[in-house]
């Protein structure tokens, strides 16, 4: 499964990117920034996109619909991470098209669950 994870913070980033090598079947790009995440969608082509609420150049909420219209796949499953109360923004994060909502630290063990959920089957 493609996933691209969008974050600033490269401790996030790193643990992301074990976590999906540890667990395998990932291939997983990361960018820093909105931009950059750009640049990488439409060559990657995704088929799960993992997005920061905080990013220094825009938010989350900003990024998917861009992000999504990049891959050229509006349907594009999405999960929200942020360090916010989750009831602060899970509402939010659900009305503005993430299936999910992730709060840092991530609980991994439930990243993984709603990541395989979305698999294909073989």
């Amino acid at each position: 499964m493609r996933v691209l994870y969008v974050d600033d913070d490269r401790i996030n980033t790193l643990l992301f990117e074990e976590t999906c090598r540890f667990a395998g079947g990932f291939e997983v790009q990361t960018a820093g920034s909105g931009a950059e995440a750009l640049e990488l969608v439409a060559d990657f082509r995704p088929q799960v996109l993992v997005v920061d609420l905080h990013l220094p150049d825009t938010d989350g909420y900003a990024l998917l619909p861009e992000l999504r219209r990049a891959c050229g796949n509006a349907a594009t499953p999405a999960f929200l991470c942020t360090a916010e109360e989750p009831s602060q923004v899970q509402q939010a994060a659900l009305q503005a098209g993430f299936a999910g909502c992730w709060t840092k630290p991530v609980d991994l063990n439930a990243m993984l669950a709603d990541l395989a959920r979305l698999r294909p089957t073989a």
